[in-house]
């Protein structure tokens, strides 16, 4: 025969899976952070005519078990998302080439930074 004994009460792990539970809810602060990222990547981006930086947005999916922040930039000529080639390079019409300037990853990377460290903090002040 196999027996357990307990002593006490489970209080302290069913708050914790309860705030978990209210916590898990990142959609907000996803947007606050996609609101930021848009702003910063739109003040980043190489400005002729303005249409490239004005055309960033972001999108929140969530689900159960994720959620997911992305940014866009819906510039695109005859096919060609201008943004991807600002940020890599492209070739001319005669054959030449237009060299790439990383204007993305430094606006972007402070905004993934706050947001690692804000999740930091909120996972371990449960």
């Amino acid at each position: 025969m196999i027996r357990f004994n307990s002593k006490g009460d489970f209080s302290k792990a069913t708050r914790y899976f309860k705030k978990a539970l209210v916590a898990s809810d990142v959609s907000d602060i996803l947007d606050k952070y996609g609101k930021r990222g848009v702003s910063a990547l739109a003040a980043s981006t190489p400005v002729d005519s303005g249409l490239t930086a004005s055309s960033w947005y972001y999108k929140v999916q969530s689900s159960r078990s994720n959620a997911t922040l992305m940014f866009y930039n819906s510039n695109i000529n005859n096919g060609v998302p201008i943004a991807i080639i600002l940020q890599y390079g492209h070739g001319t019409g005669t054959g030449g080439w237009v060299e790439g300037r990383d204007y993305i990853n430094p606006a972007i990377q402070p905004i993934f930074d706050e947001i690692v460290e804000e999740a930091w903090k909120e996972v371990t002040s449960l």
